[in-house]
Parts: structure tokens; C-alpha cells; sequence
């Protein structure tokens, strides 16, 4: 069946008349499945540099006064070099001076030498403090410096071998204890692992080369998977009838630290994810689309306290439409 069935109404026009590049760019090359090598598609990645958000946000992260809260660059939230790198990621800015400098500076003072993941501080000797390091902090980077072009840099590969090895997944009893200096954080490691841990560690997986996962980041991302699936995406796993997560229903973009049904489902679904136990959430999806096929932003998720600020509650969100078009043509066509 072809998948536009699914939709109530096809909002592909609006998001192509969009002033903003990268919208056009995404749905042209996730929706409409235009070559990289076509003329269009290439303009339209051009003039995300150029145009729009992108240049915005690297004019105000150019200032004076901005370069001094680099040192708080996760706990200045959510203006901080963290969460502006994040979201350049996920609007599709491209790698250049700028941001590389942003980045080498996160590799410098925010991860932790001996393992690769990354801390919410600095230490005196340099580097991330490593009882401060945390999972969804390490994935949402990795996610950003894959996005930056940074897959084959030793650096990166490291904090990936962190995920990899690190991640434990508790499902209400501390099956897999945590080791120290990482067992600081319950939230993180406790008896029930934390889901932005699972989800953003995965976010991290999906952004790798999939010529690049190894037998263990394979394992580990299996396991993940799987954790997410026995919780049907937002239930609870011992007692499907519940709700675990209520806020993942409201949909919202970017997501920082935390996530949505909207962007697991775009996670499992870039990585070839099809599951029954997927349904539930789908069926979420679908019910949120207006009648004039858009979906609106439900939760701004710290997204209108951005350096840039991006979404407004309640308003029409070609970020969440387009997610959306990609999680239901995606679905239905695995």
C-alpha cells in the first residue's frame, strides 16, 4: 500500500514552499527521494549556510560575551555550546571553520580521557570530569560530531567504544550494575536505566556509517533496540497499559536531552526497525495529524530557550510534520 494512504492530508507542498533550506532540503531528500547528485537538492544544502537559521545561530554564537559561557557549555542550558552544536546537527548545518572549532573545543574540555565519554564539567586536568560523565550528554555529541563529519576520528570512536561498553540496560532490577567513577548517577544507572540513556545512545548508533559498527556496537545496539521494544515505545514494560513516559506524547523539535515517540520511532526506523510491538506508537502518529495533514508543536522541550529559539507551543511545525512524513513513509515501506 502505498504510504501516503496512511495520512489524512499531504502536507509535502507546504514543507517545500517553507522559507527555511533545510526544511526544503530534508523533504526533498527524505521524502521525495531526490539523488544527492540532483541540481535542486545540491542548491537547496547550498543555501543552508547561506540562509535562514543556520547562519543566525553561528552569527550569535560568534560574539564576545557567548565565547565566555563555553565552560558552562552544558549547564548553561539551553544556550550553551551543547545544545547550540546539537542543533546546528539537527537542522543540517555542514561542517566549517566555525564549527569545528565548537567541537574541538567539546573534545577538548568536555570528554573524559580514559574511557571517551563525555562530562557536564571540566576537570582541572583537563578534560571531562569523569564522575560527571552521563549517557544522553555522550550520545547527543557523538550524534552531532558524526553529523560534523567526524566518524573516522579517533576521538569519536572513542566515546562510541564508551556507549558501547558502558551502556547498561536495567528494566526495574539492577541487573547490570554500573562500574565507578560511572555509577554516580541512579537516574542514569539504577535499578531501571534511564530511557533518554537507551534513545540517545541509539540517536548516536543511527548517525554512524553502518559499514562502521563492529560486532559489539552491533550487540550493545541490539540490546537497545530491544529495551525500547519491550516498552512499546511509551509503555511501561511490566504493565503495557500504562504509560511510562505521558510527556512523549506531545511532540516537539529539537529535543535536547530529552526525546518524544516521534523521535524513537525515527531512530528505530533509520535503522531498519519494523515491530508490532511499534504499533501503538504509530497509531499515536497518526491520530495527531490535522486534517490539513501538518502536525503541531505540543511540547517546546527548552527549544524556545535556544541561543536561536526555534517553535512556539501549539503552533504548526514543519520540524514535527516532516519527522512525522518520514516515520510513516519509512514504517510502511520496511
Amino acid at each position: 500500500m502505498e504510504w501516503r494512504t496512511h495520512l489524512k492530508a499531504d502536507p509535502t507542498d507546504w514543507l517545500l514552499s517553507s522559507q527555511n533550506p533545510s526544511i526544503r532540503y530534508f523533504t526533498r531528500k527524505d521524502i521525495l527521494d531526490f539523488s544527492p547528485l540532483n541540481p535542486l537538492l545540491t542548491a537547496e544544502r547550498e543555501q543552508i549556510s547561506t540562509r535562514g537559521y543556520v547562519p543566525s545561530l553561528l552569527e550569535a554564537m560568534e560574539s564576545s560575551e557567548y565565547r565566555k559561557t563555553f565552560n558552562r557549555y552544558y549547564v548553561y542550558k539551553y544556550k550553551g555550546l551543547v545544545w547550540s552544536l546539537l542543533t546546528l546537527a539537527e537542522v543540517g548545518a555542514e561542517r566549517n571553520n566555525a564549527i569545528e572549532m565548537y567541537a574541538e573545543y567539546l573534545l577538548e574540555h568536555a570528554q573524559e580521557r580514559n574511557d571517551g565519554g563525555f562530562a557536564m564539567h571540566s576537570c582541572k586536568a583537563g578534560g571531562g570530569r569523569n564522575t560527571e560523565v552521563i549517557p544522553c550528554l555522550t550520545g547527543n555529541l557523538v550524534y552531532s560530531l558524526c553529523k560534523f563529519g567526524y566518524q573516522d576520528d579517533p576521538r569519536l570512536k572513542k566515546a562510541l567504544s564508551y556507549l558501547v561498553h558502558f551502556l547498561v540496560l536495567n528494566d526495574g532490577e539492577e541487573v547490570d550494575p554500573q562500574v565507578p567513577p560511572y555509577n554516580r548517577y541512579e537516574e542514569c544507572w539504577g535499578k531501571h536505566t534511564c530511557h533518554m540513556a537507551v534513545v540517545k545512545s541509539l540517536k548516536a548508533f543511527a548517525a554512524l556509517d553502518p559499514s562502521l559498527w563492529d560486532v559489539d556496537l552491533k550487540t550493545t545496539m541490539d540490546k537497545a533496540i530491544e529495551f525500547v521494544l519491550i516498552h512499546h515505545i511509551h509503555k511501561r514494560s511490566h504493565n503495557l497499559s500504562r504509560n511510562t513516559k505521558p510527556g512523549w506524547l506531545n511532540f516537539g523539535f529539537p529535543l535536547m536531552y530529552q526525546t518524544d515517540v516521534l523521535e524513537i520511532l525515527d531512530i528505530l526506523t533509520t535503522l531498519g526497525v519494523k515491530d508490532e510491538r511499534m504499533e501503538e506508537a504509530i497509531t499515536v502518529v497518526k491520530a495527531k495529524q490535522q486534517e490539513s495533514g501538518r502536525w503541531r508543536v505540543e511540547n517546546t522541550y527548552g527549544s524556545d530557550r535556544l541561543l536561536i529559539p526555534i517553535g512556539t507551543k501549539d503552533e504548526e511545525s514543519e520540524w514535527v510534520t516532516l519527522r512525522a512524513l518520514r516515520v510513516l513513509k519509512r514504517y510502511h515501506q520496511l
